[in-house]
């Protein structure tokens, strides 16, 4: 569960676009990830390196990256109880769900990601007419900016980043070797 707290803070993803990804919306060979969006049909954020080296260990128990026994979709539900007992235990209050996917946002300004890159990660309707119609914005420089973001928010909680061999390793369990 924690681990699904953590992405909805680092993907800015809403909490259910996030507990329903499947293992076949995860690309670990070109780092992305396809978010099954309210507002369009889909769009692919990239999956950022501490991010995925918490979902490389996660159980695939079913097609739900975050699972569940219980529930009858197969996938978390509502993470309410699990949510509050982290916030109790950083010492943290009022901070909702939704909450975490607004701190993305705001937090974004903090390493000045742009906010159409910002806009584009979470989801939201380009709203200028240069958004809409001008700006083409390729995984890669998504990523660039992403990237950053998620590392001065692991900068910020003390978490050591994770190195280039851990992701390496991976690949190679996840192609089979090849």
């Amino acid at each position: 569960m924690i681990v699904y707290l953590k992405g909805l803070l680092l993907t800015g993803a809403r909490r259910r676009e996030l507990s329903s990804i499947q293992w076949s919306d995860v690309d670990f060979r070109w780092k992305s990830i396809i978010i099954h969006d309210k507002v369009e049909e889909e769009r692919i954020i990239p999956l950022t390196p501490h991010f995925e080296s918490h979902l490389k260990w996660l159980p695939q128990r079913n097609e739900y990256v975050f699972s569940s026994v219980t529930s009858e979709s197969g996938h978390i539900e509502a993470p309410t109880r699990a949510h509050q007992r982290a916030l109790t235990i950083a010492g943290l209050e009022g901070i909702s769900l939704h909450g975490l996917r607004r701190s993305f946002g705001s937090l974004a300004e903090w390493v000045e990601i742009p906010t159409g890159v910002v806009a584009q990660i979470m989801g939201h309707k380009p709203s200028a007419t240069a958004e809409k119609h001008y700006r083409v914005r390729p995984l890669d420089l998504l990523r660039k900016w992403h990237t950053k973001y998620e590392k001065w928010i692991l900068e910020q909680a003390g978490i050591e980043q994770p190195k280039e061999t851990d992701r390496t390793v991976h690949l190679k369990v996840v192609d089979g070797g090849k």
